[in-house]
């Protein structure tokens, strides 16, 4: 075999490896996306059952993982990846950080539907406010992967400005809740509870946002965290 077939062969398997690499991350993507809506769906429902099931559901998560980081590491001692290549697998890495800890947002949400009980025993706005905000966000970090499984730019900017929508209505949801405590204190351990489920749906969107940021970085080569909304969408849209 001549020099040319033999960096076409390796060529050939360090893309199937890379395939094969951002495969595992979908499919952790697509894991995380059911722990989530499960999660959302026991505590608006009040389903304990459900809640439990989310929380001993959670190592499945972790297992991913740690497979997907050893899977990077041994891509990255064997072929030595640089530009474009070595972006991506950096990008893998951390989308799979982000996605195990939205797992474990989405376990404490189990935790918080745990020990809130059946849904009667609460007003029914909380859980209208509650489904909504679990609603935007399980949008949200649908509309993050598929910007990464497409490698779409300026979807990843919209999904970044979506996130101000969540933000909102996390702080909403927490000055009711708040007010709601002064004006009846027996009222604060459940209502604590809750405003801790919203701050982790709140978390869970920052994460979606975070994996946007990597497909422009894969996309554009920039790294555009810590920028203002403006720069990052003016990034997203940049051609080259």
């Amino acid at each position: 075999m001549d020099k040319a077939r033999i960096s076409q062969h390796i060529s050939s398997q360090f893309n199937r490896e890379l395939q094969e690499l951002f495969g595992l991350v979908m499919a952790m993507g697509e894991l995380v996306q059911s722990q989530v809506a499960s999660s959302v769906d026991a505590l608006v429902a009040g389903n304990v059952e459900l809640g439990e099931q989310v929380i001993t559901s959670d190592y499945r998560i972790n297992a991913m993982e740690v497979r997907i980081d050893e899977e990077c590491a041994n891509i990255i001692a064997r072929r030595q990846p640089t530009a474009t290549d070595l972006r991506f697998i950096i990008a893998m890495a951390k989308t799979t950080t982000d996605l195990e800890r939205m797992g474990d947002e989405a376990e404490r949400i189990g935790h918080m539907a745990v020990r809130l009980g059946p849904a009667a025993e609460e007003p029914s706005r909380r859980f209208a406010e509650i489904g909504r905000l679990g609603r935007n966000v399980q949008q949200q970090l649908a509309d993050a992967l598929r910007a990464m499984d497409t490698l779409d730019t300026e979807l990843a900017a919209r999904v970044v400005r979506e996130d101000m929508s969540v933000d909102s209505d996390f702080e909403g949801i927490t000055r009711e809740l708040i007010t709601h405590m002064m004006e009846d204190p027996r009222s604060i351990p459940r209502a604590l509870n809750v405003i801790w489920a919203a701050r982790s749906l709140e978390r869970i969107g920052d994460r979606a946002r975070n994996i946007c940021e990597y497909v422009i970085y894969v996309v554009k080569g920039k790294d555009v965290r810590h920028t203002s909304l403006e720069d990052l969408e003016r990034e997203a849209r940049r051609g080259g």
